[in-house]
């Protein structure tokens, strides 16, 4: 991997939480992510599986982690399975974990080859007598393709249908929302990586530039800094393209006068950053577009002031729409009769700012969080408020990621991204 090795307490630290919530007598299961085929012999980048990686940092396909905190042996509580690695593996693949270094990353010691899972697992089962199973229930999932994990849960509990069954999702959704201090860390290394490509282009943009040569200077950024590249797919919206909210084109030319709203992040050891500025091709904006960009920016201050514990996510985004209502009728985009009139379940400014204004962050950039639990200490946010004109050929999103405190204000993970109008013009112009 290209990250620096991650310190393996924090692994021991979250298997220690989650078994401590599991109930008497029960085995949990998680397994890495496939590595999906494009046709022939072509492959996608092989990406981990979250939750696997959370609880023991392992990084490579086809692991498995079994978990039996009441196992009647010690070294029978915690235990990886891993592809066989071998000199021929070696020479064609590149190394694989080896069982010693799978201990330095992720402090478990007792590790198998994964042609011994069925008959180790059929010895846990006769003395279990609850599976976990790891399904994907976050609010934003919709899979069609059968994952590994599913194949899996398809086998375990027909091969054991006796035994009762559990859910490990809600117990990873409410650990894995509050980071631990390392994964902080983590975070802000991906926001600081983020900050270097934000940074390249600000001297680079100039009229007749196109998208893709902007996201070619962004990963070329990213990757010189240890980042796998893109925590998302990147949106570089020129123009009236800004007010499609997923365009990922990217392959027009930036034209003078316009805006360029960039949703463009990087990942750092699996964990995402997630970015949204929005800056004039000619290195300067027009008075009406100052206008918009610094209501905007008013928005995106006063909504990151109510992330605090406690908070309900959708009273927040509430009030959060109260405020951005008051900024539209200052702008002159909608007026009193149209908040007198609006519809409560489609106010007046949704016709400007139809999306949410924050989402958990973390190993996911939609990340693991019940939103009907208030918020705690330590959850990560986005703060992303936007305003969408397309009868002015612009749309404006500003976003940063900040991290709820215990007392007072969130905690700016990209505090130190140019964000001010008079600084991100002072920058493309010097």
């Amino acid at each position: 991997m290209k990250y620096h090795q991650i310190d393996r307490t924090l692994f021991i630290k979250n298997r220690a939480k989650f078994m401590a919530q599991m109930k008497p007598n029960s085995v949990a299961v998680f397994n890495s992510n496939d590595i999906y085929p494009v046709s022939a012999d072509s492959t996608l980048p092989f990406a981990q599986h979250r939750d696997i990686f959370y609880l023991s940092g392992v990084d490579q396909e086809e692991s498995i982690l079994l978990l039996f905190p009441d196992a009647p042996y010690e070294n029978q509580r915690e235990m990886l399975f891993l592809k066989e690695t071998s000199e021929h593996i070696a020479i064609w693949e590149g190394e694989k974990l080896t069982k010693e270094r799978a201990f330095e990353v992720s402090g478990i010691r007792t590790v198998y080859w994964l042609q011994d899972f069925e008959k180790v697992l059929n010895e846990m089962m006769t003395y279990a007598d609850t599976m976990y199973i790891n399904t994907n229930e976050h609010y934003r999932a919709a899979v069609e393709t059968e994952t590994r994990e599913a194949r899996f849960v398809k086998w375990w509990k027909a091969k054991y249908p006796a035994h009762q069954v559990a859910k490990s999702n809600p117990i990873l959704q409410r650990l894995r929302s509050v980071k631990e201090s390392e994964e902080i860390d983590l975070i802000q290394n991906a926001c600081n990586i983020t900050e270097k490509g934000f940074r390249r282009l600000l001297s680079f943009v100039k009229p007749n530039v196109t998208e893709y040569e902007i996201e070619a200077e962004l990963i070329h950024e990213f990757i010189r800094n240890r980042s796998k590249g893109f925590a998302y797919t990147p949106i570089i919206a020129s123009g009236n393209n800004a007010n499609v909210l997923h365009y990922i084109e990217n392959n027009q030319q930036c034209k003078a006068g316009d805006l360029i709203l960039l949703d463009v992040a990087a990942e750092y050891a699996n964990y995402s950053s997630d970015l949204t500025r929005t800056i004039p091709v000619s290195g300067r904006f027009s008075d009406r577009q100052k206008a918009v960009y610094n209501a905007v920016l008013r928005v995106k201050n006063e909504a990151t002031k109510m992330l605090t514990p406690g908070t309900l996510w959708k009273q927040y985004h509430v009030e959060v729409g109260k405020i951005m209502t008051s900024e539209l009728l200052g702008l002159g985009l909608i007026d009193k009769a149209d908040v007198q009139n609006e519809n409560p379940e489609w106010p007046a400014y949704k016709k400007y700012f139809m999306h949410g204004t924050s989402h958990h962050m973390g190993l996911d950039t939609h990340d693991y969080g019940l939103l009907h639990e208030p918020m705690k200490a330590n959850m990560v946010f986005t703060v992303e408020p936007g305003i969408y004109i397309p009868a002015e050929g612009f749309g404006i999103r500003l976003e940063d990621n900040v991290v709820v405190q215990e007392k007072g204000e969130p905690f700016n993970l990209m505090r130190n991204i140019p964000i001010e109008v008079d600084e991100i013009e002072s920058l493309m112009n010097s």
